[in-house]
């Protein structure tokens, strides 16, 4: 056999923390890892939110993210150890030999360039295609990454594009340079079911008939079943278990691998018959400025006190644009938004400070949803301050509760947001809009950065405040598992309208219409050829071979 693309052997990695009050300590985050990956082969890396699975994956291209340094261990790349190469040859193997696809495109693309200029950069740079051959690639992986209008949506900037739509650009730009290791980071978080099928299968297609090697990291061991040939199993920094898909999915040997395997399961009781909604949107239609369409048309939707609204729909059809229009950041054109027996003025400028206290958001990209600047206590202490004076101690004691809310603690009181893993940054926003104490949280993908176990941690939390408080969430996601487990009521979107609204049980339910039909069979199912046989019965269905 020839020898693997990819050599990793005694792997660890460090970094140095700061305690508050005490001396600086240097702790070992990845503590001996050793892997193959040979080429046209894909390497699955999954465990909890802080696993090491990020900074494992980087050090493929001999990176340490924030302070993080390789302290010991062999990675050799193509044959040679990338650890030894100096700075002119690791900017010839970034970018060009590995390249890396993020976690969250919103933070990684310039908003002041356009996708496909960015797109074709570092193939152009590398003198690996002329400008002219470097956008005929970019087009051409962008139609078979499934993207709108192939041949112009590389001319959009990246806030013109949907968040499911950058991350597949973003996937775009990683393979423009034709690479041999593609580092791809959570690349379908932000996407939802029906889109990610397209995704993965491009990805997987492209894996085929390049031989490029991938490492892909992420949460959701369903979607990995999916495309690598090797899983790895991380948990603190450790190997906990590495085999085959077929053998980890099939039969775990380890405890911590048998709970990621194991279906998720939320006790969660839908409420009696709904008490008069805190929040009605009465035909509500809405347009960006420019555009000559909506965006929104005729939404109706209520959610009452206690109870939770999931939206639900494809990226791009409007989820987040009715978060948008509810906080009041996109005014409508049409109809009304009420809340707690009064209208909400349309402009979130004019509305008073209770009004925006008790209706709270969490946002979809963490990264870009915090300032980089401040610790977590200043992120979490800012709304005590602003609706409620909370100051000093009073602050501080309240922020530390809430962070033992959401299973975080004091220990991250005077870290900044780039010292957290993503499932971690997300945990944050979410002790932020608590703070508010708020009536209802919109909850836009809440869920989407964090492993299956800290996710249904966060969702269990989520639902024992609803029982307390009597909170109410309105809570956008493409993770139809997350929808049977809190759901009380479900509006399917599409093209900017509601297709199917109606307690879960009603909208769960056949006969289906076309589009529910398509969401509901999309969601991955954790067993091998899963995808395949999507693909193979959307095929029959179209008529196709």
């Amino acid at each position: 056999m020839s020898d693997p693309l990819v050599r990793v052997r005694g792997l660890k990695i460090g970094a140095t923390i700061h305690p508050p009050g005490e001396p600086s300590q240097d702790v070992e985050i990845v503590k001996g890892v050793d892997f193959d990956l040979a080429r046209g082969k894909v390497l699955g890396l999954i465990g909890e939110s802080g696993a090491g699975k990020s900074t494992i994956g980087l050090s493929a291209m001999a990176y340490g993210r924030g302070g993080v340094r390789i302290t010991g261990g062999e990675v050799f790349v193509n044959g040679r150890d990338i650890l030894k190469l100096r700075e002119g040859g690791l900017r010839k193997l970034r970018g060009a030999e590995v390249t890396y696809v993020s976690q969250s495109a919103a933070a990684s693309f310039n908003p002041a360039k356009r996708i496909l200029a960015q797109v074709t950069e570092a193939a152009v740079l590398h003198g690996k295609f002329s400008r002219r051959e470097a956008e005929a690639r970019a087009v051409d992986l962008f139609r078979k990454l499934g993207l709108p209008d192939p041949d112009n949506i590389g001319q959009r900037y990246p806030h013109q594009v949907s968040g499911g739509q950058l991350q597949r650009c973003m996937t775009a730009l990683a393979l423009c340079p034709q690479p041999d290791l593609v580092i791809f980071d959570e690349p379908t978080t932000a996407l939802d079911v029906t889109t990610q099928i397209d995704v993965l299968k491009a990805i997987k297609d492209v894996i085929a008939l390049t031989g490029v090697a991938a490492i892909y990291i992420t949460h959701d061991l369903a979607v990995v079943a999916q495309i690598a040939d090797d899983i790895m199993v991380l948990r603190h920094g450790n190997t906990v278990e590495y085999g085959t898909t077929d053998q980890i999915i099939n039969a775990p040997r380890e405890d911590y691998t048998k709970a990621l395997v194991s279906v998720r399961e939320i006790e969660h009781q839908e409420q009696p018959p709904a008490p008069p909604p805190v929040l009605s949107v009465q035909g509500v239609s809405a347009q960006y400025r420019g555009m000559d369409r909506d965006v929104l048309s005729g939404i109706n939707v209520d959610l009452s006190p206690g109870q939770t609204l999931a939206i639900v729909g494809e990226s791009g059809s409007g989820k987040s644009t009715l978060a948008r229009v509810i906080t009041g950041l996109l005014p409508p054109y049409k109809g009304r938004v009420t809340f707690d027996g009064h209208d909400l003025t349309p402009d979130q400028r004019s509305r008073p400070r209770e009004d925006l206290r008790q209706l709270q958001m969490i946002y979809q990209m963490a990264d870009v949803a915090m300032n980089p600047r401040q610790t977590v206590e200043t992120i979490i202490g800012r709304p005590l301050e602003f609706y409620f004076g909370l100051k000093g101690g009073e602050r501080r004691k309240r922020v530390v509760a809430l962070l033992d809310q959401i299973e975080m603690g004091a220990k991250f009181l005077d870290r900044y947001p780039a010292e957290l893993s993503g499932g971690q940054k997300q945990r944050v926003c979410i002790a932020r809009a608590l703070a508010a104490d708020p009536k209802v949280i919109i909850c836009d993908e809440v869920t989407s950065a964090l492993d299956p176990l800290v996710a249904d941690g966060i969702l269990k939390l989520l639902l024992n405040l609803q029982k307390e408080a009597g909170v109410a969430y309105l809570f956008i996601t493409h993770d139809l598992a997350t929808v049977r487990a809190i759901a009380d009521s479900i509006a399917v979107m599409h093209r900017g309208k509601v297709v199917r609204y109606g307690p879960k049980s009603d909208v769960l339910s056949p006969p289906f219409d076309d589009y529910t039909d398509l969401l509901l069979s999309s969601v991955p199912e954790m067993r091998l050829g899963w995808l395949e046989d999507v693909i193979a019965h959307r095929r029959m269905e179209a008529g196709g071979e």
